[in-house]
C-alpha cells in the first residue's frame, strides 16, 4: 500500500508540475494583480479550451497529491 501511495504521489507532481509550466500567467506584475483582480475572484474571465483543461488537472493533480500525502502519513 505504501508503494502504490509514492508512486501515486510522484505521478500526481509531475501532472502538477506540468500543468502549472504550461499554463499561461494570469496577471501582469504587480499592477495586474491589484487591478484585475476583481474581475477574475467575479468570474469575468472564464478559461476557455486548453487552458480549462489545464485548469482542471491542475486542480485534480493538487488534490490527489495532498490525499495521498496525508494518507501516506497515517499509514507510516
Amino acid at each position: 500500500m505504501k508503494t502504490f501511495m509514492v508512486v501515486l504521489m510522484i505521478i500526481a507532481s509531475f501532472a502538477l508540475i506540468i500543468s502549472i509550466l504550461l499554463s499561461p500567467a494570469k496577471t501582469a506584475g504587480m499592477g495586474g494583480s491589484i487591478d484585475g483582480g476583481a474581475e477574475s475572484l467575479f468570474g469575468k474571465k472564464k478559461a476557455r479550451g486548453i487552458y480549462a483543461l489545464l485548469e482542471k488537472i491542475t486542480t485534480g493533480s493538487a488534490i490527489i497529491f495532498m490525499l495521498s500525502a496525508f494518507i501516506y502519513s497515517l499509514l507510516g
